[in-house]
């Protein structure tokens, strides 16, 4: 019997008298959630004038971003947990968000003097994002690793890795309604950075405690 099809038929035992895996993810996911909103209202909490932030684009859009790496990352993140499920489709999905992110920054670009680029990449608030968005996101982060343990993913390292980014596009989402820098200079920079951080954490996770 192939490795493969020996995980399978492990796999379809133990979920024979257990949660269905997929059932699982949900409850995880919403576990997580909870996990990153009592962390961000604890921590930081929303910024002083989001009643009048949530009227303009740049700042709807942070969320318009980090939820689509964060809906695409649970689909495929979902997908690698069992195995031989097709993933080719929810891969391409993972792109999504940062196509996104690119068409907002050419705008940004055609639509701000050349001396403004510098201010609006650093920002005001980068270390603070570097800081705060693994913090929201490392809960979450376990609570997707335990359940990527539950399934049997045969990428334990890619799988981890993309728990990451589904970690870091939960904790961002949070984020980004405290974060007062709202262009796509700064996110696509300092937003990327922090959410790559969860990425490695992740895959080393998955490494470490995902792998068979």
């Amino acid at each position: 019997m192939r490795t493969d099809d020996l995980i399978k038929a492990l796999d379809a035992d133990a979920r024979s008298t257990a949660m269905p895996l997929g059932s699982a993810w949900w409850i995880g996911a919403g576990a997580a959630t909870l996990i990153a909103a009592v962390v961000f209202w604890l921590a930081i909490g929303p910024r002083t004038d989001i009643a009048t932030a949530i009227h303009t684009m740049r700042f709807l859009a942070k969320f318009v971003f980090t939820m689509a790496l964060a809906v695409s990352a649970f689909a495929l993140s979902r997908a690698l947990s069992t195995p031989g499920a097709s993933t080719s489709r929810r891969a391409a999905w993972m792109i999504a968000a940062p196509l996104l992110v690119a068409v907002a920054v050419v705008l940004e670009l055609f639509s701000v003097p050349a001396a403004d680029w510098g201010r609006r990449l650093v920002g005001s608030n980068m270390l603070i994002c570097l800081t705060f968005i693994p913090l929201i996101g490392i809960g979450p982060l376990a609570i997707f690793l335990a359940v990527l343990r539950y399934g049997a993913p045969t990428r334990p390292v890619l799988a981890g890795a993309v728990a990451g980014l589904l970690a870091g596009g939960l904790a961002a989402t949070f984020y980004a309604a405290h974060c007062f820098d709202d262009s796509p200079l700064f996110v696509a920079t300092w937003y990327t950075i922090a959410i790559a951080i969860l990425g490695a954490l992740g895959a080393l996770g998955g490494r470490l405690f995902v792998r068979w």
